[in-house]
């Protein structure tokens, strides 16, 4: 049983916790290699594709190394996709989809702008030219269900009264709507 006591000396009552009383979720943190396995498989899209992805947002990835953040993370060879990779994924992915724009987009800085699954999905929103009924069409197909408040809360810039964080749960969801509406 755990007892709680009063912080001690300004430590947050969760220094405090056994390691093991941590709140844990019930599903698997999604990661980057997570979202990149997900939109292959929904776009069909080949090895030299998904090279072709990454170059178009100005990353040069190898085939082979294009191959190991595709294994899952049991694999021998696995290796994780780091958070500029996976940005350069994401507008190479807009450009893929949308074709290139006359936009200079400012080069992508991790410190300055990291990335979250809020940007994830607005590259996703954008990549695919999705309104707000669009997404929510999208959500209900993968049996989850969001207000309109809550939605455009995901799109407010962080520091807004009314932004929310994109949780991995809701973009888990939304990769599996849009993968049943790509794909049928």
């Amino acid at each position: 049983m755990l007892t709680l006591i009063p912080a001690q000396q300004g430590k947050p009552l969760m220094a405090l916790l056994p390691p093991v009383a941590h709140f844990q979720s019930l599903e698997p943190i999604l990661t980057n290699n997570d979202v990149l396995r997900s939109l292959r498989y929904t776009l069909d899209l080949s090895e030299p594709a998904m090279v072709e992805i990454f170059q178009l947002g100005g990353f040069q990835l190898p085939r082979e190394a294009v191959a190991a953040v595709l294994k899952k993370e049991d694999e021998e060879g696995y290796v994780e996709c780091d958070d500029e990779a996976m940005m350069h994924f994401m507008d190479g992915l807009v450009i893929y989809k949308r074709g290139p724009s006359d936009h200079v987009q400012e080069p992508y800085h991790p410190r300055k702008n990291p990335l979250t699954n809020n940007l994830i999905l607005k590259k996703l929103r954008v990549a695919f030219e999705l309104k707000e009924d669009d997404m929510h069409a999208i959500l209900a197909k993968a049996e989850f269900e969001v207000s309109k408040p809550e939605l455009s809360a995901l799109f407010r810039k962080p520091g807004h009264k009314n932004y929310r964080a994109c949780g991995d749960q809701l973009l888990r969801n939304f990769l599996k709507g849009l993968t049943l509406q790509i794909r049928g």
